[in-house]
């Protein structure tokens, strides 16, 4: 770890009092050295990993890391507070903190320095040290392995003994924590789930976190602690980013419980399947490894186990809460289905529209290119274009229905899903009728898995019975029972939109402008968007479908532009890092990422959301008004020559911008006007070097 950290990169006297203003005292030391080459890009990153999950660990130790492109080479920086900096660990403040910087392509071998890193922390006497270190180059010296302070002991009872022994700044940190309750732990559990032969307990657990730096191999450094203190034999798979090294299949079968310490999902976890299992978050791997030995001990003695592949939770679930309402689930259910909707109408629609641009509005009636292509005629192309589009666009509706069932179900919906939603386009039951052929696909198949089936018949249900039962019971209920109504109600709903002029026709693009920027990129935003793309997922739109299109998509690229005017007009309203990711939401919105706003509604969300809402609905008001006409489902300012009226278009998206920008500006000079100059002088004072810095990254 030698070329990591040097005493350069550590300040023993760390003033920042906020996370942020410790990262960039922390990062500015990296720039010092070349170790990352864009300040602003760098903590941008760092932010980024910090909104996933806090990364502050009990006993007062904050890890910020992240891996990114402005980083040359892997980096560490450690900082110690006097005051403490809270960075959301639940036992209070941290006062060591480490900075650890990966390069977006970092090799295995650097990785594997880094978790080691993060297994020393884990270890008291380390942390011991590093709080009493006299100068900077001692403290780098310990983190690098130079010195070391004790080395933990491999046997359980000098492990057990140096674990009670080990102290942290407070009562109750980590290793306490670890330490008294795994002590008490292992004889109830001993007591709740004797084993047979005498042998120990075993178990195997599998660790994970989003950058799988740092927590990854705390977790696993932790339970392997912990089950020392319980005596109990337990394995670790670490899911890194360096890649994983997969369990012995024999070391799995001879387990006798499972734990999952993850914030990803675990790769390849139906390896697992049928063992008592504890399924948490990779923190408390780290926090409550003791806790979590007793609750799988005590599962297994109960004969509890998780349910074989492809019957246990479905996709909406692992990545819910358990106390999810049915309306939460149900937005999740339809937020799958569109989402792997939208690449298909991206795709499809981007090529209908190139279509369209090479031969003309005429190449809808072009013959197949199967029949005729000329490779010298620019119509052939055209053609081509178009009818790939087409192909593309005729998969929206099965891969709405399809993937709202295997949020439902997981992979046994896919088929009545896609089967439902195909029946759906060729009764002309639409939009509407893909969204119920998605839901009453899941319910059918959780219906037939509750059902007892007999030993002999489990193997074949997955790939036989429940795809020819769902799909015969879905098909009936969408041929027979369902489906006309809901084509009525599809073309009752064309016929009105075909049908909008004048003052509704300007109602409907405020409700979607308000709709594009009420979550900028959520659910209510891809309601609005998933409905406009449905009209022109035809091969003949409308005039109106594709007037609500370039209304929809007009809208969704106001709030980043907003942004990125208001930062350039009034820069002292705006912290550093938001004037950073306001040169970013130029392009962000021009190219019609909503997204581009997430980082400014994240920080204020009451004055940005409101005032992005009002410049979406003027805009989406002024396209509609204006009779602007949008073919192409995507691509912003990139395609305004498939943009009927583009100038007015154009028109419509500046003047929402200016009122986005003017409300914004607005709303901040009200409230608090000093907030981001305050912001900007707390993390200058503690950053002196950076002003000189933030030219060269801009």
């Amino acid at each position: 770890m030698s070329d990591m950290i040097t005493s350069d990169l550590v300040d023993l006297d760390l003033s920042a009092d906020t996370k942020e203003a410790a990262a960039r005292s922390l990062a500015a030391r990296m720039v010092a050295l070349g170790r990352v080459t864009d300040l602003e890009g760098f903590l941008a990153d760092v932010a980024a990993r910090e909104a996933q999950m806090p990364t502050g660990l009990d006993g007062g130790i904050g890890i910020p890391h992240c891996r990114s492109e402005h980083v040359t080479e892997p980096t560490l920086a450690f900082g110690r507070s006097a005051a403490g900096i809270d960075f959301g660990a639940a036992d209070g403040p941290a006062d060591l903190i480490f900075l650890i910087a990966a390069p977006a392509g970092a090799d295995d071998a650097h990785l594997t320095i880094l978790s080691s890193l993060a297994r020393q922390l884990m270890n008291g006497e380390f942390t011991d040290a590093l709080r009493s270190a006299g100068d900077p180059a001692a403290a780098a010296a310990l983190i690098r392995g130079d010195e070391a302070p004790a080395a933990p002991a491999a046997p359980a009872e000098s492990a057990s003994e140096g674990t009670k022994t080990a102290s942290t700044k407070t009562a109750g940190t980590t290793k306490d924590s670890v330490a008294a309750p795994a002590a008490a732990s292992a004889g109830a559990a001993t007591a709740t789930a004797p084993v047979p032969d005498d042998r120990p307990f075993r178990i195997v657990a599998v660790t994970s976190c989003p950058t799988g730096i740092a927590h990854t191999y705390m977790a696993a450094e932790s339970l392997e602690n912990a089950g020392r203190e319980a005596g109990v034999e337990l394995t670790v798979e670490t899911q890194g980013s360096a890649g994983f090294t997969r369990l012995d299949p024999a070391v799995i079968a001879a387990a006798d419980g499972v734990i999952f310490a993850h914030d990803v999902p675990v790769r390849e976890k139906d390896r697992f399947a049928g063992k008592p299992t504890v399924d948490v978050g990779v923190k408390a791997g780290i926090n409550r490894p003791a806790e979590l030995i007793t609750q799988v001990r005590e599962k297994a003695a109960r004969g509890e186990a998780t349910a074989p592949a492809g019957a246990g939770s479905t996709p909406v679930e692992r990545a819910g809460d358990p106390g999810d309402s049915y309306g939460t689930k149900l937005r999740k259910w339809l937020m799958t289905g569109v989402s792997y909707m939208v690449p298909f109408v991206a795709a499809g629609g981007l090529l209908i529209a190139l279509g369209f641009a090479i031969g003309g509005y005429q190449i809808n009636g072009a013959k197949p290119v199967t029949e005729h292509f000329d490779w010298g005629q620019v119509d052939s192309w055209g053609a081509l274009l178009f009818q790939i589009g087409a192909v593309a666009f005729g998969f929206l509706i099965p891969v709405l229905a399809g993937y709202i069932a295997f949020g439902m179900a997981d992979r046994p919906g896919l088929v009545p899903g896609f089967v439902g939603g195909m029946i759906s386009v060729n009764i002309g039951a639409g939009f509407l009728g893909g969204l119920v052929a998605g839901l009453l696909a899941g319910g059918v198949v959780l219906a037939i898995q509750r059902v007892k089936i007999p030993p002999v018949l489990r193997g074949i249900m997955p790939v036989v019975v429940i795809p020819l039962v769902s799909s015969i019971v879905v098909g009936f209920l969408m041929f027979i029972v369902i489906g006309k109504p809901i084509a009525e109600a599809q073309k009752a709903m064309t016929d009105w939109l075909n049908g909008l002029s004048g003052t509704n026709a300007i109602l409907l693009g405020v409700l979607l402008g308000l709709m594009m920027c009420f979550d900028l990129g959520g659910p209510v935003n891809k309601v609005a968007y998933a409905f406009a793309t449905a009209g022109i997922a035809v091969q003949n739109p409308s005039d109106s479908a594709m007037q609500v299109m370039a209304a929809v998509m007009a809208a969704g690229m106001v709030p980043p532009l907003g942004m990125a005017l208001a930062t350039t007009v009034r820069k002292k309203l705006f912290t550093p890092a938001e004037r950073e990711n306001g040169k970013a939401a130029w392009v962000l919105g021009a190219s019609f990422i909503s997204e581009g706003a997430i980082p400014f509604a994240a920080a204020d969300p009451l004055r940005v959301i409101p005032a992005s809402m009002a410049g979406g609905a003027v805009t989406g008001a002024l396209a509609m008004a204006f009779g602007s006409t949008l073919r192409a489902p995507h691509g912003g300012i990139w395609v305004t020559f498939l943009i009927g009226k583009p100038f007015l278009y154009l028109l419509a998206i500046a003047i929402g911008t200016a009122v986005t920008a003017g409300l914004v500006i607005v709303l901040k000079g009200l409230g608090k006007p000093a907030d981001g100059t305050a912001a900007t002088a707390t993390e200058d004072a503690a950053t002196p070097a950076t002003d000189a810095k933030q030219p060269v990254a801009a």
